[in-house]
C-alpha cells in the first residue's frame, strides 16, 4: 500500500498538471526543497566564512554576472516566449513553436556572450564601479570571483529555456527539482572544495549547479520531442516568430534592467558604509529570509496563474475571476508569514544561520533587516501576480514605467537615509518596502482600470478579514514566546529554541485559521478541506476550478 501510494504520488508530479491549484502545490514542493537547500548553502557560506567581507565580496560577485542574465534572457521568458510559444502549443503548431525556441534560445547565447566577453575581460574596473567603498584586495577578488561564476551563467540561460518549454507544456515538477539542484550544486563545491580553494569554490560550485540545472531537463525534454535546431539566416529568424518575442519583451527588459540597476546602485550605497562586505552579508541574508513566502507563494501562484490568465486575455470575466482567486489565495498565505518574521525575527534568524562564525551583533542586525523586509512580503508577493496580468494582456509597458519610478523611490530614499541621516543597512531595507508597497497599489490600480474594474466589495472584505485575522496573530505570536522565553525555555540551547519557535509559531499560525475560518474566509475552508483529506490529496487538488487549459471545470 505504501508502495502503491507513493508510485501514484509521484505519478501526479510528473504529468501535466491540469489546474492552478494543483500546479501551484507542485511548484510549492519544488520552491520547499530549493529554499532548503539555499538555506543550507546559506548556512554553510556563514559558517565557514562568517558574516566578514570575504563572504560579502563573494555575494556582490554574483550581481553582475545575474543582471546580465536578467536582462538578455529573463525578460524574454517571463514576458513573452512563454505566451507566444503557448499560442502555438494551442494551435498544435508544435514544431514552429520548437523552432521558435531553438533559434531564440541561440540568438539569446550569442548576446550573452558577447556582454559576457566585456565583462570578463574588464572585472576589475565594472567591480571597482560597483563596490567603490571596497579595498583594492577585495575588487581583485571580486573581479576574479565573477569571471568563474560568468560560465555557469551561460550553463543557467540553457537551462531556463528547457524549464519554460516544460512549463509550457504544463509540467511543473521537474523544472522545480532541476532548479532546486542547482543549489545542491553549489553546495557540493562548498563542501568538497573550500578547505582548498577557500570562496572560490562557492563559484565553482555554481558552474556544477547549473550543469545539474541542465541535464536533469534533458530526458524529459527529448521525451517531448524538442531538439535543438536553430534558424541560421536571417529570413529565417524573422519567419520563426522571434521578431514577435523581441517586439514584447523591450519593455520588459528595460524593466528588469531598472529594477537591476537599483540593485547594485543599493550595493554602491551598502558599500559606503562601515564593514561594507559585512552589512552586504546582512542584508543578503535577510533579504533571503523575507524572499523565502514571496518567492514559495508569490512566485509558485503567480507562475502557475500566467498560462491560464495569458488563454484567458480576450475573455475578460474569466480572467479577472482567476485573478482575483490568485490574490486572495496568495494574500491569505503569505501576510501571517510577515507577522511571523516581525515578531519571531531574532529566534528565527538564530535558527537559520546561528552559526559559530555568525556573532550576536550580527544576528540582532540581521533580526532588525529582516523585519524591515517583512512589512512588504504581501506586496512584493502580489506584485508578481499584478505583473503577471498584464504580460498576460500583452501590455509590459506599465510594469516598465511603474517599476522605474518605484525603483528611483528607493534608490532615493536609501540615499536619504544613509547619507543624510546616516542609518545602517537595515534603512535600506525600510526602503525597500516603502517602494514595494508603492509598486503594488499603483500597478493594481491600472490593471484594475484596464480590464474594466474588479468586483471591489468582496475583494475589499476578504482583504481587510485577512488584515485583521494577521493583526490578531502577531499578538498571538508575541505572547507565547516571551512567556516561554522568560519562564520556561533556556534559548541559549537549539532544541529549546527551536521548541520556543515551533510552539509560537504553531500557536500564531493557529489562531489565524481559526480566526479566517471564523471570518468566513473563502480560503481558509479550502485549506481546511485539505487537512480532513491530506490522506486524499490528490482528490483535493482536483477541486480547484481554475483549469491550466482555460477551461471550467466544474465537479
Amino acid at each position: 500500500m505504501p508502495k502503491e501510494f507513493l508510485k501514484k504520488s509521484i505519478n501526479l508530479l510528473l504529468k501535466q498538471q491540469s489546474n492552478i491549484i494543483s500546479a501551484a502545490f507542485v511548484i510549492m514542493l519544488t520552491i520547499v526543497f530549493s529554499q532548503v537547500l539555499g538555506l543550507v548553502r546559506q548556512r554553510l557560506l556563514v559558517a565557514i566564512f562568517g558574516a566578514s567581507d570575504t563572504l560579502g565580496v563573494y555575494l556582490v560577485s554574483t550581481r553582475l554576472p545575474d543582471f546580465l542574465f536578467q536582462l538578455v534572457i529573463a525578460g524574454a521568458l517571463s514576458s513573452a516566449f512563454i505566451p507566444i510559444f503557448s499560442d502555438y502549443l494551442i494551435k498544435d503548431k508544435d514544431k514552429e513553436g520548437h523552432k521558435l525556441a531553438s533559434t531564440l534560445l541561440f540568438v539569446s547565447l550569442i548576446i550573452f556572450s558577447l556582454f559576457s566577453i566585456v565583462l570578463f575581460v574588464f572585472a576589475n574596473q565594472f567591480s571597482m564601479l560597483v563596490a567603490p567603498g571596497f579595498t583594492a584586495e577585495h575588487i581583485n577578488l571580486m573581479a576574479n570571483l565573477m569571471r568563474i561564476i560568468i560560465f555557469g551563467e551561460i550553463l543557467f540561460i540553457i537551462g531556463s529555456f528547457l524549464s519554460a518549454i516544460l512549463q509550457s507544456y504544463n509540467h511543473f515538477f521537474i523544472p522545480g527539482i532541476a532548479s532546486a539542484l542547482y543549489n545542491l550544486g553549489i553546495i557540493l563545491g562548498i563542501v568538497f572544495l573550500s578547505p582548498i580553494v577557500g570562496i572560490y569554490s562557492a563559484a565553482y560550485g555554481v558552474i556544477l549547479g547549473a550543469l545539474i540545472f541542465v541535464l536533469i531537463q534533458l530526458p524529459f525534454i527529448k521525451n517531448l520531442g524538442f531538439s535543438f535546431k536553430p534558424a541560421m539566416s536571417i529570413s529565417a529568424i524573422k519567419s520563426s516568430g522571434v521578431l514577435d518575442v523581441f517586439k514584447l519583451i523591450w519593455p520588459r527588459t528595460l524593466s528588469i534592467a531598472v529594477f537591476q540597476l537599483g540593485t547594485i546602485i543599493t550595493v554602491t550605497l551598502v558599500s559606503y558604509l562601515q564593514n561594507p562586505g559585512r552589512n552586504y552579508v546582512i542584508f543578503d541574508y535577510a533579504q533571503t529570509l523575507a524572499f523565502a513566502p514571496v518567492v514559495l507563494f508569490g512566485q509558485a501562484i503567480a507562475q502557475a496563474a500566467f498560462p491560464v490568465l495569458s488563454k484567458e486575455k480576450d475573455r475578460l470575466e474569466d480572467f479577472k475571476i482567476t485573478f482575483i482567486t490568485s490574490f486572495n489565495q496568495m494574500l491569505y498565505l503569505v501576510l501571517p508569514f510577515s507577522v511571523l518574521f516581525i515578531v519571531l525575527r531574532i529566534p528565527v534568524v538564530r535558527l537559520i544561520y546561528g552559526a559559530a562564525q555568525f556573532d550576536w551583533a550580527a544576528t540582532v542586525l540581521t533580526g532588525r533587516t529582516l523585519a524591515f523586509f517583512s512589512i512588504s512580503i504581501f506586496a512584493q508577493s502580489l506584485t508578481y501576480l499584478v505583473s503577471r496580468g498584464f504580460y498576460a494582456l500583452h501590455d509590459t509597458k506599465i510594469p516598465l514605467t511603474v517599476g522605474s519610478l518605484t525603483t528611483a523611490v528607493m534608490v532615493l530614499i536609501s540615499a536619504v537615509f544613509i547619507f543624510i541621516y546616516h542609518f545602517g543597512i537595515e534603512s535600506v531595507a525600510f526602503a525597500f518596502s516603502i517602494a514595494s508597497v508603492l509598486n503594488f497599489l499603483i500597478m493594481f490600480a491600472i490593471l484594475d482600470r484596464k480590464t474594466g474594474g474588479f468586483d471591489k466589495i468582496p475583494l475589499i472584505k476578504t482583504v481587510v478579514k485577512i488584515f485583521l485575522a494577521s493583526g490578531f496573530t502577531a499578538f498571538a505570536l508575541y505572547i507565547p514566546i516571551k512567556l516561554l522565553d522568560q519562564l520556561v525555555f533556556d534559548t541559549t540551547k537549539t532544541i529549546n529554541l527551536l521548541l520556543l519557535t515551533g510552539i509560537s509559531s504553531f500557536a500564531g499560525l493557529s489562531f489565524y485559521l481559526f480566526l479566517t475560518w471564523l471570518f468566513e474566509v473563502k480560503e481558509a475552508s479550502m485549506f481546511i478541506l485539505l487537512f480532513k483529506k491530506i490522506g486524499d490529496w490528490r482528490q483535493v487538488l482536483r477541486k480547484s476550478e481554475e483549469t491550466i487549459d482555460g477551461t471550467r471545470f466544474n465537479p
